[in-house]
């Protein structure tokens, strides 16, 4: 038995689109929105209107002379979304579902959009769990599943621009802390083993995120993020946002606007009550440009320096 390949589709293959399709709507009827009756009603041009759309792909996973799987990617104005993921039952547990995944986020990545969305029956845990071990995360939104109202389905969201830092990306990110009057009084060589120390200890606890921005590939911005307990306002969690940089070459371009975006996003989603930040007094088009995303300027922030 070889190992399986993953085939584009080509717009003269609707016959193959419709036979692997419907075999995935009888296997798995309360998977998807749409359902088998409805589909093998679709005439030869529907299945090959699908494969010609320019703004779709299509892929299977194809072993020995038989198609095991499918999946679509279909760029909208919000960013891209995955849909019509499946693996047959005699490939599932193979890493078929993992290679699908990985080639509909690569195209989607190369077409520039910043985000792939997909929606998933909450039942469905496997193909839950196979998307939270590629970095996709609740946004959220829930919904009856369309071909079953019973059944709830939830929305799960990867940025394709914004992603957790890793280690050789803590040179980039001390870059950017020193690239400003404040930063450059405090900040020292990148490669200072305390930078690696202080970045081992945000990486392990699972109430700190340092997340980045990048773009081809390069490092553009960075911001922390940390999720707060405390008693008041009955125990809600709060975000913290600390150290928002965005490198000098994408400044003025609004990828400030969409780090901070994504970031009350991300808190909302996961139930926080509150996003917080704190400005130094110094940085006047920083506050200009929370101000402008909703954020008031509160409270009274104190600091005692230490050494």
């Amino acid at each position: 038995m070889r190992e399986f390949v993953m085939e584009r589709l080509g717009p003269d293959e609707g016959e193959r689109l419709r036979a692997v399709r419907l075999r995935a709507l009888q296997d798995s009827p309360d998977a998807f929105g749409s359902s088998y009756e409805r589909e093998i009603a679709f005439p030869a041009d529907k299945w090959a209107e699908r494969l010609k759309n320019p703004g779709s792909r299509w892929w299977v996973a194809e072993r020995d002379g038989t198609d095991v799987g499918l999946v679509c990617v279909l760029l909208e104005d919000a960013g891209a979304h995955l849909l019509s993921m499946w693996v047959a039952p005699e490939a599932r547990g193979q890493g078929v579902g993992s290679r699908l995944v990985d080639t509909a986020v690569e195209w989607a990545s190369s077409t520039g959009a910043e985000e792939i969305g997909l929606w998933a029956v909450d039942q469905n845990h496997a193909a839950r769990a196979l998307y939270a071990r590629k970095g996709f995360t609740p946004s959220g939104r829930v919904m009856a599943l369309p071909s079953n109202p019973d059944l709830m389905e939830s929305h799960y969201v990867l940025s394709l621009l914004f992603r957790r830092a890793r280690q050789d990306d803590v040179p980039a990110i001390v870059a950017m802390l020193a690239d400003d009057p404040l930063g450059a009084q405090r900040e020292g060589d990148p490669g200072d083993k305390r930078y690696l120390a202080a970045f081992e200890r945000i990486d392990a606890d699972p109430y700190d995120e340092l997340i980045v921005a990048e773009r081809d590939g390069k490092v553009v911005g960075t911001m922390q993020l940390t999720y707060l307990a405390g008693l008041s306002r009955l125990g809600a969690e709060r975000c913290q946002i600390e150290a928002v940089r965005v490198a000098a070459s994408e400044r003025g371009r609004g990828l400030g606007r969409k780090m901070i975006q994504w970031a009350v996003d991300r808190a909302r989603a996961r139930g926080c009550a509150m996003v917080q930040l704190t400005s130094d007094k110094s940085r006047t088009d920083a506050h200009r440009f929370y101000d402008s995303l909703g954020f008031t300027d509160s409270h009274v922030g104190y600091k005692l320096r230490l050494h």
